[in-house]
């Protein structure tokens, strides 16, 4: 039987790449199918530029299929070679 994990429980954990141990934050949102009741995607927000002064890039979108482990702390994903933090388009 799955366990049930509440989305206010998910916001709570980082998200780790374990493709280069880098910490990418926190879930800022999660993308549903309704009609599956499925989840679809995690989203966390994009990265400050320059001190912050500029706003942030996109959002870091993050499908299903990409998470690897769902800790009691952290949520692993495998994004090998998919980010970019410099402005790049992001595939995930």
């Amino acid at each position: 039987m799955p366990a049930i994990i509440r989305v206010s429980e998910l916001k709570t954990r980082d998200v780790i790449n374990i493709d280069d141990g880098r910490r990418l934050g926190f879930i800022r949102d999660i993308d549903l199918d309704v009609v599956e009741g499925k989840v679809k995607a995690i989203i966390l927000p994009g990265t400050p530029r320059i001190f912050g002064f500029f706003g942030r890039r996109d959002d870091l979108i993050i499908s299903w299929e990409k998470i690897i482990k769902i800790g009691v702390d952290v949520i692993l994903v495998d994004l090998e070679g998919a980010v970019d933090f410099k402005g790049g388009k992001i595939k995930c």
